[in-house]
């Protein structure tokens, strides 16, 4: 009840009335060491002052004169006006009860004319420095409104001005780059559906020429049959791996992605993911090798995503790899972040990433060569979505590249 009451500015000003009103007294009391009745008639005296300076004060705070005022620097001015007549009323009758002389009081009543108008041109040009910075403020504020969210506002000192000015800074920096990562995923969108809409259209295209030359009986040779029908199940796997990234990605995107997390052997999905790749290798002429170190092979992962990862990154690896070249795979104890886990770098002697591209290969759609010819790359997701699935893990990858040293590494946490 009492924090309640306090927290209302009225209670406060009353309160602050009171205390002025005690105040007063006491020092009356320790300076003068005045009788009991001057007491009494002093305390009356100020009591009748300040039950009319509250009041007034309540009066122009409830009649809203302040929220009519055209501009801050006349709303302090009227207060410092208001607060002057109080205080000339105050003063002025203290001294006609006080002062013998006529003259004395004229005397008085020009002085306090005098003080009350130097205070309040002097509060009118202090305040000056105030609402500038107000106005520097609603400028900045317009500029943003209009678009130009590089717009900042001076923020020195303390006060709670200065502090709104560096929330108002703290609020456009980050409209800025919430604009720009806005910018940046609209044009992500459109390469998307140019992307999408080429990897999809090359095979399409190819399915269809071939079904219209069965159809129309322009190949009836059976081993040239067998050929485009061997051709067509390429396409279709093709477009099945293509379909299957993008709906993955599309979970990794929404977080909606299940993860079936449990120790698993990382020596044993190593060693797996590599004999699926041994037939490759041997065409390619590539030797593959793996190495787990002891402590390494528990990992808490769901095996069939992590895979997944080493499947991407050894497959990655394996095309840019010339023959008689080295893919290999190592998995060591490690600490990332304070974070204890299991590290895994995939490393060939490949060309290598331009230093240029370093900062793209894990986006969407990148290939290393230009042309998007099928032939050469994949669809340029897998390590899209190998990064999703390493950081679905609570994990980090990053790339080190230079022409033969390539090393994709990744880092799992334990738990």
């Amino acid at each position: 009840m009492l924090r309640r009451l306090w927290s209302s500015p009225a209670a406060r000003f009353v309160l602050g009335v009171i205390l002025v009103v005690a105040l007063s007294l006491w020092i009356f009391t320790l300076l003068m060491q005045p009788s009991v009745s001057e007491i009494g008639l002093m305390a009356v005296f100020l009591s009748i002052t300040a039950v009319l300076s509250i009041l007034a004060g309540y009066a122009v705070y409830r009649l809203g004169w302040m929220e009519h005022s055209p501009a801050l620097r006349w709303t302090f001015l009227g207060v410092y006006a208001l607060s002057g007549a109080l205080t000339f009323v105050n003063v002025w009758f203290s001294a006609r009860l006080m002062f013998a002389s006529s003259h004395d009081l004229l005397l008085a009543t020009v002085l306090l004319l005098f003080a009350g108008g130097i205070a309040m041109a002097l509060g009118y040009f202090l305040f000056n420095a105030l609402t500038q910075r107000i106005t520097n403020l609603e400028q900045a504020a317009q500029a943003v409104a209009q678009g130009r969210l590089d717009a900042r506002v001076e923020a020195g000192g303390r006060d709670e001005l200065s502090a709104l000015a560096r929330t108002f800074n703290q609020m456009a920096a980050q409209l800025e780059i919430a604009a720009q990562k806005q910018k940046e995923a609209e044009i992500l969108r459109r390469d998307l559906i140019a992307w999408v809409g080429h990897d999809l259209q090359t095979p399409l295209a190819s399915i269809r020429a071939i079904l219209e030359a069965l159809a129309d009986g322009v190949v009836d040779e059976p081993h040239t049959v067998r050929r485009y029908l061997g051709m067509a199940q390429r396409d279709v796997r093709s477009l099945s791996a293509l379909i299957d990234d993008l709906f993955q990605l599309a979970q990794l995107d929404a977080g909606g992605l299940p993860l079936d997390k449990a120790d698993n052997s990382l020596s044993d999905l190593i060693s797996d993911t590599l004999e699926s790749f041994s037939e490759l290798a041997q065409r390619k002429g590539v030797s593959l090798s793996g190495e787990v170190q002891p402590g390494a092979d528990l990992i808490c992962m769901d095996a069939r995503r992590i895979g997944r990862v080493l499947t991407n990154l050894i497959g990655n690896a394996l095309r840019h790899t010339p023959a008689s070249g080295q893919v290999s795979v190592r998995a060591t104890q490690a600490t990332q972040d304070d974070q204890q886990g299991v590290r895994v770098v995939v490393q060939d002697n490949g060309e290598g990433i331009p230093a240029q591209d370093l900062a793209l290969v894990f986006e969407r759609f990148y290939r290393g060569e230009k042309s998007r010819s099928r032939s050469t790359g994949g669809s340029g997701l897998g390590l899209a979505i190998a990064r999703g699935l390493v950081e679905a893990h609570g994990g980090k990858i990053w790339v080190d590249s230079q022409p033969g040293d390539t090393r994709f590494t990744f880092f799992l946490p334990q738990r």
